[in-house]
């Protein structure tokens, strides 16, 4: 029974371990890491020009969105602010967050242009929260799409037999335990999931529909979570341009009409601290949670 527990346990177990044997290990590179680039800062600042433009990153599975709204909305209040590149890396994440997401960016570029660029995973969720960009811009190695909506969960039952543990219930409502891990999901309740699953990839293919100006009866052809190139999804319309970081920098440039661009900076000790805080918590997140997913 020991060894099953921990096998089961094994995931938290190996991240506390890490955590122990390497903690020292990781302060010193922050430190060095906040060093150098304090140094840097202080070398290549851009004199007192104001900032007329910034950059916004959405990294990493989409579970815990308070700092990218939270910069979402400053650049929104901001007059000084003329354009906003929204720089994306990520594989989608939970639905709600995502489509949370992609209404701020609805809002922000009502007011001022914004131009989303997949520099490297523009998928599910993701892909929702840039569709209201005024532009989309692709790396030529980015990959685009996965239209489509998840639930998933696991079947614990067989394992409970085995080291004697059983589950006691007390409910109302008959599809209350809808979605349980105790034990394989009946018709019915698989048919309830679905229903879910089914009006949420509606609304998904709706609003991408609406965004990009595509038919929502092609939806096999640019949903479907069907995963595209960026040239293919340049094909069927996912996108607006394929090129590099460079020419998105210049499109919002050209798109906010400012004469002498200058880009917001982020202090790089919180940025760095924010990334590591924020892929530890969701990828932990999405392993352990079941919950509707647009990945």
């Amino acid at each position: 029974m020991f060894d099953t527990l921990k096998k089961l346990f094994y995931p938290i177990i190996a991240i506390l371990d890490f955590i122990t044997k390497y903690f020292k290990t990781i302060v010193f590179l922050t430190i060095i890491y906040f060093v150098v680039s304090s140094s840097n800062d202080a070398t290549s600042g851009n004199g007192l020009e104001q900032a007329n433009l910034q950059k916004i990153e959405l990294f990493g599975p989409i579970m815990s969105i308070e700092k990218v709204m939270e910069q979402i909305d400053e650049a929104k209040r901001n007059s000084n602010i003329k354009g906003v590149l929204l720089d994306v890396n990520s594989p989608g994440g939970a639905v709600a967050p995502s489509v949370e997401l992609s209404h701020a960016i609805k809002e922000l570029s009502s007011v001022k242009p914004v131009v989303a660029y997949a520099s490297g995973v523009m998928a599910s969720g993701s892909y929702y929260a840039s569709i209201w960009a005024n532009k989309i811009v692709a790396n030529p190695g980015a990959m685009i799409g996965s239209i489509g909506v998840i639930f998933q969960g696991t079947n614990l039952e067989e394992l409970m037999n085995k080291i004697g543990v059983k589950t006691q219930t007390i409910k109302a409502g008959k599809y209350k335990e809808s979605g349980t891990p105790t034990r394989a999901w009946s018709e019915p309740e698989k048919q309830e999931l679905e229903k879910v699953i089914n009006d949420t990839y509606q609304m998904f293919v709706s609003d991408v529909a609406k965004a990009r100006k595509l038919k929502v009866q092609d939806h096999t052809k640019f949903a479907d979570a069907h995963i595209f190139t960026s040239s293919q999804a340049k094909e069927v319309g996912l996108v607006d341009d394929v090129a590099t970081l460079t020419y998105a920098k210049n499109l919002i440039i050209k798109l906010s009409k400012v004469d002498k661009p200058s880009w917001k900076k982020e202090d790089k000790f919180d940025k760095f601290l924010d990334r590591v805080i924020s892929e530890a918590v969701t990828n932990f997140s999405v392993m352990f949670n079941s919950t509707l997913k647009a990945y």
